[in-house]
């Protein structure tokens, strides 16, 4: 069976969708899009520097606008899909939950709510690297710090106050790398209730429909069945840890033999190769890499059978 992933906040670079714009269509379709968003996506995805495309606010959006624009070009259908924290806003649209211009919209207002949340206590992520996952938790919890991704391979992101991550970097896992992470706050904790309650107000009155493709959810894993159930996840997730190593067992348990990654890829790409060995996986970040995909989608059976959770 073949995944389609999108991936989260931090995955983005200068220039990264420069040559996407080389595509038919695809000028147009962001030049709609920064309509719906309020922002230049074009020049985000292409001549805005680092710091520019940092902004929580700004990341969101691109990101997902990143996502969906190259599904669309790549037209494959996959019996899976799965993002990664705001990358779930790309999955519900390829599921067909709820449609691009709604996923953006929700992409726009939670990195609003997001950013304006950060602001409250001075906030961060670290990335923990390796060392015994039991002790990683143990560390964490005596430092009062959440887990807020669970990646898998190895790789837990702590999140917490500043103060709480100076203690982490002086007394760290014995046998762990720390990563900095150059992120506004501290994402997926209960330092972003008030983002949640943002999305909870709004999602309401957004058109839902059931998916037509089988789509996971952070939270567990799950294979979510229905649509407002998804979207409810979608809302709370915010504040609750990413769940990733959890949605790759899921992949596994489906029997998942290949893996596209959507732009700008690398960053889950890595985790799968490291993760599911056996697994292939394509990490689609420039459009060069378009029919090494497709070949791949070929050659993987799709699973039309969805499951509810």
């Amino acid at each position: 069976m073949l995944a389609i992933t999108a991936p989260g906040q931090g995955a983005q670079t200068p220039g990264f969708l420069e040559a996407w714009l080389e595509l038919p269509g695809v000028t147009e379709r962001l030049t709609w899009w920064s309509a719906v968003t309020g922002l230049d996506l074009i020049r985000y995805g292409t001549t805005a520097d680092a710091d520019e495309i940092r902004d929580t606010a700004v990341a969101q959006p691109l990101l997902v606008s990143a996502a969906l624009i190259a599904y669309e070009v790549l037209d494959v259908r996959p019996g899976l899909v799965a993002g990664h924290s705001v990358g779930e806003l790309a999955a519900a649209a390829m599921a067909g939950v709820i449609s691009p211009e709604a996923a953006l919209v929700l992409a726009r207002e939670r990195g609003r709510a997001m950013a304006e949340a950060a602001t409250v206590t001075e906030t961060g992520m670290t990335a923990v690297l390796g060392g015994d996952p039991g002790e990683v938790q143990t560390v964490l919890k005596e430092h009062g710090l959440t887990p807020a991704n669970m990646n898998g391979a190895g790789q837990v992101v702590a999140a917490g106050t500043m103060e709480q991550l100076a203690a982490l970097k002086d007394r760290p896992p014995s046998g762990a790398r720390l990563r900095s992470l150059q992120v506004a706050g501290a994402f997926h904790t209960e330092h972003m209730r008030p983002a949640v309650d943002t999305l909870q107000r709004i999602t309401p009155g957004m058109p839902v429909a059931d998916p037509g493709i089988q789509v996971l959810s952070n939270r567990d894993g799950a294979v979510v069945g229905r649509g407002e159930d998804f979207v409810a996840r979608l809302a709370e997730q915010v504040s609750n840890p990413v769940r990733w190593d959890s949605c790759m067992e899921t992949m596994t348990d489906l029997g998942v033999t290949a893996i596209i990654e959507l732009p700008p890829a690398g960053t889950l790409a890595g985790i799968a190769r490291r993760a599911l060995p056996g697994v292939e996986v394509v990490a689609l970040k420039t459009p060069d890499k378009l029919d090494q995909a497709r070949i791949l989608a070929e050659a993987s059976p799709s699973d039309d059978t969805l499951e509810n959770a």
